[in-house]
């Protein structure tokens, strides 16, 4: 009876999984879990779900997280597109790795055959060109006195 269960859920394996992000992006973490979970019990040698995970630190900006979650799937998986450019999202927003991950990005974007990687790529690389490397104002600077001029 478990087996069928199994089979059932099985072929929903990848639907279950876009399932996952899909909560992820909704910011419904209690779903994601539940979702990449069941993902991992039904194939545990999928690294899939692994990427989910990730995908989900990496949205909350735990990014110690992210970036292991990433870094296990690549070793697993050396060429997987998807991890690599997660991790290189992941790397560039951290205090230290922002050039790493940047050169990851530029290779990744210059290497992939995926358009969908490549527009990944290219959007992360123009986020962290004006979100990242710019300093922002704070709300604190909106509070500051402005100088009269003379």
């Amino acid at each position: 009876m478990e087996n069928q269960t199994f089979a059932k859920c099985d072929k929903d394996y990848f639907m279950m999984l876009e399932a996952g992000f899909v909560a992820v992006n909704d910011a419904d973490e209690d779903s994601a879990l539940k979702l990449f979970m069941a993902a991992q019990v039904l194939r545990p040698n999928n690294v899939f779900y692994k990427i989910g995970y990730g995908y989900m630190h990496l949205c909350k900006l735990e990014l110690k997280q992210a970036e292991e979650m990433f870094s296990s799937v690549l070793e697993t998986e050396p060429g997987n597109e998807m991890a690599h450019s997660f991790l290189a999202i992941t790397k560039s927003m951290m205090p230290g790795k922002t050039s790493e991950g940047e050169k990851m990005l530029s290779k990744i974007a210059k290497d992939s055959g995926d358009a969908d990687i490549k527009e990944l790529v290219t959007r992360s690389q123009d986020f962290i060109d004006n979100f990242v490397k710019k300093s922002a104002s704070s709300p604190m600077d909106i509070a500051k006195p402005k100088k009269k001029k003379d």
